[in-house]
């Protein structure tokens, strides 16, 4: 049975004690409203260490806009069935009070790979999710901690920011789990009408042809872009935010292929996009699509 922590003190103090008696631990940060990309998170982290702790905490420091935050689905009931069934060993449930008590006044910054794409789009987002994930770190005391690829430029950020602070957490990144139809899995689907969810299978279209435009001999990133913000563009329901070509590593934006970027898991082709107010993102390596 997953052990229910509420408290960081009782959190830390596990941690601490399963740390000193030579078990490993994997962490799984999420906002809940788990789903199968979720479980598969899960399972990764299960395969590389003895102990697996699911964080779940709606973080009101990365919503720009107070009704998205209000609106963001909330299934702890759900969630906690789910980690049990997953084999979850401490399911760590912070109340907003608890990580953010009266007076706190710090945040976690990282300069450069916040820029562009969600940076751009959601200014402060990325302060409130490093300023958590530290949180969460200094807390919970991982060896690991597991990240999905659908937030690509935030496992970036994360690894970034792990790195510079000495932090001692490998980061772990996992593949995107999809839908048939190839929708990204997302806690922010369930909010879909029928015909948006419908109209958001455009996404994961728009990137399988950006990526075919990407492998065809001498193709520009123009014609990458190009090809991928058409099919978007046929989506009368789709209200685009940007389609972005950017260096895996810097998350710059990719203006000319040059041989380096020409190889998988050197570039990511990234899509942003509206469906009434669901706000969904995604992303693939255009060369190992």
């Amino acid at each position: 049975m997953a052990l229910a922590i509420a408290d960081p003190a009782e959190m830390r103090a596990w941690s601490d004690a399963t740390r000193a008696s030579g078990e490993t631990i994997a962490l799984v940060p999420t906002m809940g409203a788990l789903h199968r990309g979720h479980l598969e998170l899960i399972e990764a982290a299960s395969e590389q260490a003895e102990r697996v702790v699911v964080s779940i905490f709606v973080n009101p420091l990365q919503f720009g806009e107070a009704s998205d935050f209000q609106s963001y689905p909330r299934t702890i009931d759900d969630d906690r069935r789910s980690c049990e069934g997953a084999g979850v060993d401490v399911v760590y449930v912070p109340a907003a009070d608890a990580v953010y008590p009266d007076g706190f006044a710090t945040t976690v910054h990282v300069a450069g790979v916040t820029d562009g794409m969600e940076g751009a789009s959601r200014p402060g987002h990325f302060d409130g999710v490093t300023t958590v994930v530290t949180k969460l770190f200094t807390v919970v005391r991982p060896d690991l901690a597991v990240f999905g690829e659908k937030d690509f430029q935030q496992l970036a950020i994360v690894r970034r920011m792990t790195a510079d602070l000495d932090l001692g957490v490998r980061i772990v990144g996992h593949r995107t789990v999809r839908e048939p139809d190839g929708l990204a899995l997302s806690s922010r689907n369930r909010r879909l009408s029928d015909e948006q969810r419908e109209a958001a299978a455009c996404v994961p279209r728009a990137l399988r042809v950006g990526s075919d435009a990407a492998k065809a001999d001498e193709s520009t990133v123009h014609e990458v872009l190009d090809a991928a913000t058409k099919v978007l563009a046929a989506e009368p329901r789709a209200i685009v935010d940007y389609v972005a070509l950017v260096d895996a590593t810097s998350l710059r934006p990719v203006t000319e292929f040059d041989v380096d970027h020409r190889a998988p898991g050197r570039v990511r082709l990234a899509i942003a996009a509206r469906f009434g107010d669901v706000r969904l993102i995604d992303n693939i390596d255009p060369f190992d699509a």
